[in-house]
């Protein structure tokens, strides 16, 4: 089964957010559970906390198809010691608040080395990040998520990602998030029959199709290898109509959350119902 959602704002409480999914007819959404712009926020209360959990078991939100996303501050590779210490102990408080939400895993953006320190410094940076946090915690799984490789950001090819979960001593909790976006832009031809199934395939056996935690699907405004990260309206982009319907009649994406971030939140609903009418029986 499909479970297709979009990144939906808590800009009035993360409470707020399952009754967002649920208006636009998502069944599986992400959320910030922090203002992803600053390095300090507000704990979450515990009421707000509990009023979150019963309103996704009201609409029916399992952990598992929800995918929030940490603060975009964040660099887990800074070649910077003071920012270094500044993000792992943002990452570490972005866990916290999962926790709190009850919620099983945390999607972000592996790092960038500024083009101070190498890329392999920078990638064994990021996965002693990730295991300091994974330490300090329990029952929250860390998701990697694809990027476009813009600038000097890590994350954009597999061999790439898989440098970081070599490092990451527990295996059970570290997972990718594939941005479809990100993904084109990166070098890897969704686009086409042939392209799809070989970058799937590449996956598999780069990084292993067990990691598969999630899907940020997004059109591209830019294309095939560009390395520029713009986001798209389904179907108006560099992707195209039919990579999406391949994308929601593929086996290998059921029971993972399937994350619209477009740039047109107008069209979300309208997105959504077009994915779910797109699936073949």
């Amino acid at each position: 089964m499909k479970y297709i959602g979009a990144h939906v704002s808590a800009g009035s409480g993360v409470a707020q957010t399952p009754i967002n999914a649920n208006s636009i007819g998502a069944k599986a959404f992400a959320l910030f559970t922090r203002n992803p712009s600053r390095w300090k926020s507000k704990p979450i209360s515990d009421a707000e906390a509990e009023l979150f959990k019963q309103r996704c078991h009201d609409f029916g939100y399992a952990p598992q198809h929800i995918l929030p996303h940490d603060s975009f501050l964040i660099n887990l590779g800074s070649p910077d010691k003071d920012k270094l210490a500044q993000s792992r102990e943002a990452f570490l408080d972005e866990f916290n608040r999962c926790s709190q939400l009850g919620l099983t895993m945390l999607n972000f953006h592996p790092g960038s080395h500024l083009n101070l320190v190498d890329i392999d410094t920078c990638l064994a940076t990021i996965a002693e990040s990730i295991n300091i946090t994974l330490d300090a915690t329990n029952g929250v799984k860390a998701v990697i998520e694809s990027t476009a490789g813009q600038g000097s950001n890590l994350g954009r090819t597999f061999e790439e990602i898989k440098a970081i979960i070599d490092k990451v001593e527990d295996k059970s909790r570290v997972g990718v998030c594939v941005d479809t976006c990100h993904a084109l832009a990166a070098g890897y031809d969704l686009a086409t029959a042939d392209g799809y199934e070989a970058t799937w395939n590449e996956f598999d056996r780069i990084i292993g199709l067990n990691y598969l935690c999630g899907i940020h699907l997004n059109d591209s405004k830019k294309g095939l290898n560009s390395r520029v990260d713009r986001h798209a309206p389904l179907g108006q982009g560099e992707l195209g109509s039919s990579f999406f319907t391949m994308l929601v009649n593929d086996p290998r994406m059921d029971d993972i959350p399937i994350i619209l971030e477009t740039p047109d939140e107008s069209l979300w609903a309208q997105e959504i119902a077009w994915l779910y009418s797109e699936i073949k029986q």
